[in-house]
C-alpha cells in the first residue's frame, strides 16, 4: 500500500471555499477594459498585483478572499499607481462573461464558453 502525503483535492476545495477564482479588472490608458480570471487550482495560473516601481505606489493590503473596489478616487485618478487591477473580487464560481450578437453583456456560471473569432490575449503590463 502506498503512503500519500499532502492535501487531497476535496480538502483543498473545502479550504478555498468561495475564494477559488480571482477576477480582476484593469483599464488601459486608452480606456479599454480588461478582465482577468485566475483559478487557484491551476498551477499555470497566476496574477501580478503590482507593477514594478516605487514601493510607495504599491497596494500592500492584499489578502486572499478580500474583495477590492477602491482603485480610483472620486476624480477617477488611480489611488495606487502600481496596482494592476483597480478592482478585484474572489468567487467560488467559475464565471464567463461575453458580449452576444445583440451587444449584451452575458454571464455564464459554471458553464464553459467558447469565444468565437479573435480574442485578444492577456498581456501583463
Amino acid at each position: 500500500m502506498a503512503q500519500v502525503f499532502g492535501v487531497g483535492i476535496d480538502r483543498l476545495q473545502e479550504t478555498l471555499a468561495n475564494n477559488r477564482f480571482f477576477y480582476g479588472l484593469r483599464r488601459t490608458e486608452q480606456g479599454e477594459l480588461y478582465m482577468v480570471k485566475s483559478d487557484l487550482l491551476r498551477l499555470e495560473d497566476g496574477v501580478q498585483l503590482n507593477r514594478p516601481g516605487n514601493v510607495d505606489e504599491n497596494y500592500n493590503n492584499w489578502s486572499r478572499g478580500e474583495d477590492f473596489f477602491e482603485g480610483r478616487d472620486q476624480q477617477h485618478r488611480k489611488v495606487y499607481p502600481n496596482l494592476v487591477y483597480e478592482q478585484y473580487k474572489w468567487d467560488g464560481r467559475n464565471v464567463f462573461y461575453y458580449v452576444n450578437s445583440e451587444g449584451e453583456l452575458v454571464l455564464k456560471v459554471n458553464e464553459a464558453h467558447t469565444y468565437p473569432g479573435y480574442v485578444e490575449p492577456y498581456v501583463d503590463v
